[in-house]
């Protein structure tokens, strides 16, 4: 049985996560297009420091067994135009040689039990495996009680799956 634990990441372990996000926008460039630049590095997360100082964003690793093994970021955002605080899952990655063991959907638990209330997790149009992982894992967590929209506007393109889980944090 792994051990997957999802831990605060300090400002110190910035670095870290900006080495990890290489790793995650090169899956990404799949989908999203996107070139690394003349240093060999992609250009992202420009305001990833917005995490260690905006009360509304929350940075996060992800370890398997005491080793780092992907991060969360979570902030408020609402695609859907909610009224109030919406948590949203900005970036999601799990590495590789721990997917489709279980870890994704402990991390997303433990993301969506850290942070009780209205929630949005979005995926890209062309990215079908992360569609059918966060429905199931969603669909689960939720009892089927959570919406789907498909948007295509300047705020997301794809589906936005939406819950409230305050009344299951408070039967905890």
């Amino acid at each position: 049985m792994m051990d997957v634990r999802l831990e605060e990441a300090s400002r110190e372990q910035k670095p870290v996560l900006e080495r990890l996000a290489q790793l995650y926008m090169y899956d990404f460039s799949e989908f999203a297009g996107g070139d690394v630049s003349e240093a060999g590095l992609f250009e992202y997360m420009a305001r990833l420091g917005d995490y260690w100082t905006e009360r509304e964003r929350g940075p996060f690793l992800v370890r398997v067994d005491g080793k780092i093994a992907g991060f969360v970021l979570v902030a408020s955002h609402s695609a859907l135009r909610q009224p109030g605080k919406v948590n949203w899952v900005a970036e999601f990655f799990v590495m590789r040689k721990y997917r489709r063991r279980g870890v994704g959907r402990a991390v997303a638990i433990q993301v969506f039990d850290r942070f009780p209330g209205k929630w949005e997790v979005a995926e890209m149009r062309e990215n079908v495996a992360a569609q059918a992982f966060w429905r199931k894992v969603i669909g689960e967590y939720t009892g089927g009680d959570f919406a789907e929209t498909v948007l295509d506007d300047e705020s997301w393109h794809g589906p936005v799956q939406s819950f409230d889980n305050s009344r299951k944090a408070r039967a905890q």
